[in-house]
């Protein structure tokens, strides 16, 4: 099959590797009929290459048709359409039954320390071959894949996979008061979406913050401050507290994570990394790998008193420094995590309408074939073309 593999910092290659096949009597295989290209997949592309081994077949937001299912699979059947979660959990484990998937204590990476396994994201979360493929096999598929009706486009469904869930923990999570605030950090697919559905949900006032202009104007109904029309984040976060009473927003999305603008040292840190050999760099990233945190400092300048900041964005610094005096004497408090996708599934599920509230049927930017996955890559990390969400066919 015809599948994107890693092969280097900025390198990947669509090319043949081996056919799935079913491994465990829990398995299904499901031919893959649209997949997107995630924010994370470029943390692959650029900062976590340590963790990777070229020939890795990456991406995890499928949706599909089960073609085969292992013995242990009751409720699937070849011909079911179905969404698969970003990440691999059991459903039955003590994590699982609190809703805690991503922390699935069947599928946890015990050896690298992490938790449940993921599809196609390194050797620190299973080395699973990933969903930007022709097929996938699926381990856990007894509890994981989430049937879908005919009829639809395949955009309708996609984002259950990862876009939707990790959007709605991150407003969930953000647990903005009656009558509050929320700023949202990143307007990318997450950020984006993390907007809609705050507003959906009746919160009050929503800002977005960017410095992407095609970004900034996607925003719709939302209060908007672009980066670059400041001379500093002081101005910024001056601007922000005016519009908010003084005080600041009740709640934070950060929606950027590990490679936000405006942290050179860690960047340079993260680029001496690559240059190191991938056992080396691996071990400089687990001891003392640092992210680039200008978002998060934001978020906590940004954030009033007592208030909360969600963490979307993906972060895997070991020795990041905080500003605990900051943090503790704002009581800011801090959530944070991968997205709990099948904790959230059946609340987003009755918003997929005809009515489309969260304007799933036109989020995608860009719609282009598996084969063109090389420049899709290239596209998104550098935000040309207005790009935002990519869907690729295989």
């Amino acid at each position: 099959m015809r599948a994107v593999t890693w092969h280097g910092k900025r390198d990947v290659r669509v090319e043949d590797v081996p056919d799935p096949r079913i491994e465990e009597p829990t398995d299904a295989v499901i031919r893959v009929t649209s997949t997107g290209l995630c924010g994370s997949d470029l943390h692959l592309y650029e900062v976590f290459g340590p963790f990777m081994t070229p020939g890795d077949v990456l991406g995890h937001e499928p949706i599909g048709i089960v073609e085969e299912v292992g013995p242990q699979v009751p409720d699937l059947r070849p011909g079911d359409r179905v969404v698969v979660p970003f990440q691999i959990a059991c459903g039955h484990c003590w994590m699982c039954d609190r809703g805690l998937h991503t922390q699935c204590e069947t599928t946890q990476v015990t050896d690298e320390g992490s938790g449940a396994a993921l599809f196609g994201y390194s050797r620190l979360y299973g080395s699973v071959p990933g969903a930007q493929a022709e097929y996938l096999r699926v381990p856990q598929a007894q509890f994981g894949p989430v049937k879908v009706p005919e009829g639809p486009p395949d955009d309708r469904f996609l984002y259950l996979s990862d876009v939707l869930p990790t959007a709605w923990q991150a407003v969930a999570y953000a647990d903005v008061p009656p009558g509050g605030s929320l700023a949202v950090l990143g307007l990318g697919p997450i950020g984006e979406m993390s907007c809609r559905i705050a507003l959906h949900q009746g919160v009050e006032r929503v800002i977005g913050i960017d410095l992407v202009p095609e970004r900034l104007g996607r925003a719709r109904g939302v209060e908007v401050f672009d980066l670059t029309a400041f001379d500093s984040q002081d101005e910024l976060v001056a601007a922000v507290r005016e519009s908010t009473g003084g005080r600041g927003p009740d709640a934070v999305v950060d929606a950027v994570g590990t490679e936000a603008h405006g942290s050179p040292v860690a960047k340079a840190q993260q680029q001496i990394a690559g240059l190191l050999p991938r056992a080396w760099a691996a071990r400089l990233h687990q001891r003392a790998g640092a992210d680039r945190l200008a978002a998060l400092y934001l978020a906590i300048d940004l954030v009033r008193r007592g208030g909360t900041i969600s963490l979307s964005g993906v972060y895997g610094g070991a020795a990041d420094p905080l500003p605990m005096l900051t943090l503790f004497d704002k009581q800011i408090q801090l959530r944070m995590g991968q997205a709990n996708v099948r904790r959230w599934t059946d609340a987003i599920l009755p918003l997929l309408t005809d009515d489309d509230p969260l304007g799933v049927d036109t989020f995608a930017t860009h719609h282009l074939p598996l084969d063109d996955a090389p420049h899709a890559y290239r596209m998104f990390q550098h935000k040309e073309d207005g790009v935002s969400k990519v869907v690729m066919r295989p």
